[in-house]
């Protein structure tokens, strides 16, 4: 019985990823959404590339690397407890926004590292949560690039704050063997 119920759950989810394929390939690829999404992706880590301090580089891709995992799990998560859904997603298959999930929150995160190293990482997470709850989620909701359903701008706040304190943590590592 409870076999039957999940193979028509996965059944409808299938017919669903169809049909928002279909949806994808006539009216998503290759608009200007998507070169933009995809510019999204690429532009931030060219730029981070050629500005970085080269000494600092394996340690700032392992936060990067961090950041990723998390945001696109969250993210995930999110469109699965329908708290938001995207319009304009680079890749049809995914629930989550990877120009947000694979480039933007990480850069930005290490971008504020690099900022000020000195400066007290507290404030630096305050004003990296405000930037990325009420002025970048505004703007990609205003554009249209995500519909918050169930979600509000301020519930973002304390994630990304919490996201970027650990970031911070583990930047501060001396050996990323352990954590002592």
């Amino acid at each position: 019985m409870l076999e039957q119920k999940m193979q028509k759950i996965y059944e409808d989810m299938h017919h669903a990823y169809l049909e928002k394929f279909v949806i994808w390939q006539q009216e998503i690829l290759f608009g200007w959404q998507w070169w933009f999404g995809v510019l999204l992706t690429v532009v931030p880590w060219i730029l981070w590339a050629i500005f970085h301090p080269r000494q600092s580089t394996h340690r700032l891709l392992y936060i990067a690397f961090f950041v990723m995992v998390v945001a696109i799990w969250l993210d995930s998560l999110g469109v699965q407890l329908d708290f938001w859904h995207y319009n304009y997603e680079v890749l049809p298959f995914s629930p989550s926004y990877k120009p947000w999930d694979i480039t933007l929150i990480p850069v930005l995160t290490i971008v504020f590292i690099q900022i000020k190293p000195a400066a007290s990482p507290f404030l630096k997470g305050i004003i990296y949560s405000a930037f990325v709850a009420f002025i970048a989620e505004p703007a990609f909701v205003w554009s249209g690039f995500v519909v918050y359903t169930n979600w509000e701008y301020i519930y973002s706040f304390p994630i990304y704050l919490v996201i970027y304190l650990i970031s911070h943590f583990l930047s501060t590592r001396t050996h990323f063997d352990r954590l002592t």
